[in-house]
């Protein structure tokens, strides 16, 4: 087992030669994707606590979801405790430096951070949207729709940024000045509703799968405070290396067929290379707006 050092710290790597994704992407190439990436990842993980889901044998083989602490975590690690929804703590990891980014790639997992950070729980700096196309809608009708919502929230002075869900769809992300995640869960389910009615036939907002064929679920509820999302540029347990990659807004707009907001661990370094981080803006926070009066105050 290969002994590294990362900016310091040293870790132990695993069954790096490990076929990983049908198409012959190993565990390598897949830790050496984060690794590389860790630099314009990090600034949208740092605070938040970490869930994984991981996949170790790959995307076919079994998947579990885990918050915990995963045993063997170096004690480098900053671990922090958070409180449950049903009450009680969870100790959670929280990336907050290359090598800790390395640490979990070592894990083969997707990343998934919630709205808010350690710093004031259950206050959310972000807003998002999953858009989830029902066949035989695509990402394509999910462009649509992402078109108006960028519209619609920025009347309300909100910044949407948009990246691929590294599966079907699309997320909208808008940054926001602190706020209580259930006014944030009222708010994004007015404005996805309002996007049913300006939409009809092409979007919904509500739950029961039996309505969503040929339309784009607008998924307001990964704003609640139990909640979580997968983190712009992971990996994710697709048949390929597939990635929730960043978006330039000309992108959405110029998008007529599935395959142009497709991209894998490897086209990302060149994506990055050319725009940098698509995202940036989500964490400034001078870029940060207030959500609008409305019945979501009460």
């Amino acid at each position: 087992m290969p002994v590294v050092d990362v900016e310091g710290r040293r870790l132990r790597l695993t069954n790096l030669d490990k076929s990983i994704y049908p198409d012959g992407t190993t565990k390598g190439e897949v830790v050496h994707y984060y690794a590389a990436t860790a630099p314009v990842m990090l600034p949208h993980l740092t605070g938040r606590p970490l869930s994984l889901l991981r996949f170790p044998d790959g995307p076919g083989g079994q998947r579990f979801f885990a918050k915990n602490v995963p045993p063997g975590t170096p004690d480098w690690v900053t671990v922090g405790a958070f409180r449950r929804a049903e009450g009680g703590t969870l100790r959670q990891v929280v990336l907050d430096e290359v090598a800790s980014v390395v640490w979990a790639a070592n894990l083969v997992a997707e990343f998934h951070v919630p709205q808010w950070t350690a710093a004031e729980q259950g206050v959310a700096d972000r807003l998002v949207l999953d858009l989830d196309p029902g066949p035989p809608a695509t990402v394509v009708e999910c462009c649509r729709v992402a078109a108006w919502l960028r519209e619609r929230l920025a009347a309300d002075g909100l910044t949407a940024y948009a990246k691929t869900s590294g599966s079907k769809g699309l997320h909208l992300l808008c940054s926001l000045r602190p706020v209580d995640s259930r006014k944030a869960s009222a708010y994004a389910r007015a404005v996805a509703e309002e996007a049913t009615d300006a939409l009809p036939g092409l979007a919904i907002a509500a739950m029961a799968r039996r309505l969503r064929p040929g339309k784009v679920f607008i998924d307001h509820s990964q704003n609640a405070a139990r909640k979580t999302t997968a983190a712009p540029y992971t990996l994710r347990a697709q048949p390929t290396p597939t990635v929730s990659a960043p978006l330039a807004w000309e992108e959405v707009e110029d998008c007529t067929e599935p395959e142009q907001l497709v991209h894998t661990l490897r086209d990302l370094p060149e994506r990055l290379r050319a725009d940098g981080d698509l995202m940036a803006g989500l964490t400034d926070p001078g870029r940060a707006a207030a959500l609008p009066a409305g019945p979501w105050d009460r």
